[in-house]
Parts: C-alpha cells; sequence; structure tokens
C-alpha cells in the first residue's frame, strides 16, 4: 500500500513539475509586450546595450528574471518590470523568448 501510495505521489509530483516547468509559449508571448519597448518583439533588440532575449536558454531566461526580482541581480529598470511578474509569468517569458530564432555567429 505505502509503496503504491509512494509511485502514485512520484508520479503526480513529476507531472506537475514538468508541466510548471516549460512555461506557456502563447501565454508568454501575450505577456512579452511590455519587453519589446526595449528587447524587440521577438527579442532582438536594434539597440546593442539592451541584451538580446531571443533564442536564449529558457532556463537561464527564468533564473535571469528571478535574480532581478529578487534583487540578486541589480538593475533598477529590470527590477521594475519584474516586481509584478509571477514564478508563472517569468516561465511563459522565458518559453516565449527561448522559442524565438536568435542570432547566428557568421565567420
Amino acid at each position: 500500500m505505502k509503496k503504491t501510495l509512494f509511485i502514485a505521489a512520484a508520479v503526480a509530483l513529476g507531472c506537475s513539475l514538468q508541466v510548471h516547468a516549460k512555461g506557456n509559449y502563447e501565454a508568454g508571448k501575450a505577456k512579452s509586450t511590455t519587453c519589446a519597448a526595449c528587447h524587440g518583439a521577438d527579442g532582438i533588440s536594434s539597440v546593442p546595450s539592451f541584451p538580446k532575449l531571443g533564442g536564449q536558454n529558457r532556463d537561464y531566461l527564468h533564473q535571469a528574471l528571478t535574480d532581478y526580482k529578487s534583487g540578486k541581480r541589480s538593475n533598477p529598470i529590470m527590477a521594475g518590470q519584474v516586481k509584478d511578474l509571477s514564478d508563472e509569468d517569468m516561465l511563459d517569458l522565458a518559453m516565449y523568448f527561448s522559442k524565438q530564432k536568435g542570432l547566428y555567429l557568421k565567420y
């Protein structure tokens, strides 16, 4: 009985974490309109001083947003942008920008 309950709990937890960890592309796209002012609609800013988000790793983007919100990364503009974002919002944004076509270096 305990083994069955443990397995059921592990499966349920594993499934919910996997879905939660990914984020929602369409929701991220809808939430990205504010980001577009600096980072561009597709995450490729035309301003050299603004980071290019398009094509970046999803986990990296999520961690960066989390760090701005916690103050671990210090940037007054980004701190203001992320202060009202939930973790779900940040996961959605990370998913959206990670799926955009990034820049490729040409040699």
